[in-house]
C-alpha cells in the first residue's frame, strides 16, 4: 500500500525502527525519537544497496518518489544512483571554489597583511560594494570581459570615475590571482585599459596667500551649534598642515603638551614613518579647547554620530564651502582640507626657511636613499619647532587684521 501524508504523520514511533513502505522500492525509516528517513533499496549490478534520499517533512512524500524516479532512469543507463549523488556533492564543492566572491575573498585575505588596516577595509568595502554584488556568484571562469565592463561602467555612470578605475584594477588583481593558483588560463580583465572615461588630472585647491587673512576671519564665525569641533579640526589642520587623515586620526596618546609635540605613529603615516609634529602655542591652545568636548573619548575630533569614531573626512571640506569657498561664490578661491598644506609650504618657502625642514615637516619622503635617511623624522627637530612657531605667531597676526609685511626673511 502506498504511503499518504496521512499516514505518514499519524505514525507513532515505536522503541525500535519502524519501516513504512512506499512504491518502487522507496521507504521510510521511523526512528524511536521520531525522526523521519527517506531511503530507497534497489540492487545494481547484483548487489544490493540502500539510496539516502532525505529526511522528512524538509523532502515531502511527493519530492521523495520524484528522486526515486530520477533514481531509476540512471540504473536505466548502468548509473549507481548512490556513486551519481557523491559525485554531484564533488562537483558543487568544485563549484564554490570557483566562485569569483570566494576567489575575491581569498585574494583580499593574502594582500590584506601588506596594507594598513583602514586601507584594507577601504578596498574590501569596495570590491564587495561594486565588483561582488554583481559577479560573486558566478564561476570565476565563466566570467566575460564584457560582463566586467558592464561593471565598471555602472560605476563610472554614477559619476565616480575614480572608484571605477579602481575597481576594475581590483577585478583585474583577483583574475590576476585566479591565473596565478591555476584556475583560470588568462585574465578576462587584462586587456580592458581604456574603457573608462579619463578624467582630467586636478590639482588640489590651494588657498592663495592673499585670501589667508580673511578665511581665517571667515572661519572664527563658525560656531554655531554643532559646528565648534569642526572650526577647531581646521584650526589644528592649518596650524600643523598635517594631512587630513592624519588629524581626524589623532588620539590622545599621541599627544605631549608639556613637549609641545605630537607624535604620529608609523601605521597612520602615508610613508609607514612616524612623523614629529612640534605644536605652536596657538596649536597648544587649540587642543586645550577640546579637551572638554572630546577629551574623554580615544579622538581628539569623534563623529558626531558615533562618539568611538573619528570624524569623515569629508565634514570640514563641507565646512569650507559652507564659507563660500566652493570655487563658484563671487570673490573667494577654491579650497579644501588637503590643500593648506600647499599653502603653508609656499609661504614658508617664501619666506626663506630651510625648504628640508619645511619638507620634513610636510612628511615628505625623500625619493633619493642617502638624503632619505638624512632626513629622519628626528632631522632639523629645532628648526622646525622655530618654524611652527613663527607659522603659529603668522597666523594670529593675520587674525588680529594687521599686515604682515615686510614678511621677515629667515635668510637674511
Amino acid at each position: 500500500m502506498s504511503l499518504t501524508d496521512i499516514r505518514i504523520k499519524q505514525t507513532v514511533p515505536l522503541d525500535k525502527d519502524l519501516w513504512l513502505s512506499d512504491e518502487k522500492g522507496l521507504r521510510l525509516l521511523v526512528k524511536s525519537n521520531g525522526s523521519k528517513y527517506w531511503r530507497l533499496k534497489y540492487r545494481f549490478q547484483g548487489k544490493q544497496k540502500t539510496l539516502a534520499v532525505g529526511v522528512y517533512p524538509e523532502v515531502s512524500l511527493k519530492e521523495a518518489r520524484n528522486i526515486v524516479t530520477d533514481a531509476r532512469l540512471l540504473l536505466k543507463n548502468n548509473i549507481d544512483p548512490s556513486t551519481h549523488k557523491k559525485q554531484q556533492k564533488q562537483v558543487s564543492k568544485v563549484d564554490e571554489e570557483m566562485l569569483f566572491s570566494k576567489i575575491a575573498f581569498d585574494w583580499w585575505q593574502k594582500q590584506k597583511g601588506k596594507w594598513k588596516e583602514g586601507h584594507a577595509d577601504r578596498v574590501w568595502t569596495r570590491l564587495n560594494d561594486n565588483a561582488i554584488s554583481k559577479l560573486g556568484t558566478k564561476p570565476i571562469n565563466e566570467i566575460t570581459p564584457q560582463e566586467i565592463i558592464t561593471v565598471v561602467q555602472l560605476v563610472e555612470s554614477r559619476g565616480a570615475l575614480d572608484v571605477a578605475q579602481r575597481v576594475l584594477q581590483d577585478i583585474r588583481r583577483v583574475c590576476r590571482f585566479a591565473v596565478q593558483s591555476g584556475l583560470l588560463l588568462t585574465n578576462p580583465a587584462s586587456d580592458l585599459t581604456g574603457i573608462l572615461t579619463q578624467r582630467k588630472p586636478e590639482h588640489r585647491a590651494s588657498l592663495p596667500r592673499e585670501e589667508l587673512p580673511i578665511f581665517l576671519k571667515d572661519l572664527d564665525g563658525y560656531t554655531g551649534q554643532g559646528r565648534l569641533l569642526t572650526k577647531l579640526a581646521i584650526d589644528l589642520l592649518i596650524y600643523s598642515f598635517v594631512r587630513p587623515g592624519e588629524l581626524l586620526g589623532a588620539k590622545w596618546e599621541e599627544f605631549d603638551l608639556d613637549e609641545k609635540l605630537w607624535r604620529i605613529p608609523a601605521e597612520r603615516m602615508k610613508m609607514n614613518t612616524e612623523h614629529i609634529v612640534p605644536l605652536s602655542e596657538q596649536a597648544i591652545d587649540t587642543i586645550k579647547l577640546l579637551e572638554p568636548i572630546s577629551g574623554r573619548f580615544e579622538f581628539l575630533f569623534p563623529s558626531e554620530r558615533n562618539r568611538f569614531k573619528q570624524m569623515s573626512d569629508n565634514t570640514m571640506r563641507m565646512a569650507i564651502f559652507r564659507l563660500g569657498y566652493d570655487g563658484e561664490t563671487k570673490g573667494k578661491s577654491k579650497a579644501n582640507p588637503h590643500g593648506f598644506r600647499a599653502t603653508a609650504s609656499s609661504i614658508l618657502n617664501e619666506t626663506g626657511f630651510n625648504p628640508d625642514a619645511i619638507e620634513r615637516q610636510l612628511a615628505h619622503m625623500e625619493r633619493n636613499g642617502v638624503r632619505a635617511a638624512y632626513t629622519h623624522h628626528a632631522r632639523y627637530l629645532e628648526e622646525r619647532r622655530e618654524m611652527m612657531q613663527w607659522w603659529g605667531d603668522y597666523l594670529t597676526t593675520l587674525r588680529s587684521g594687521a599686515t604682515v609685511t615686510p614678511i621677515f626673511n629667515k635668510r637674511a
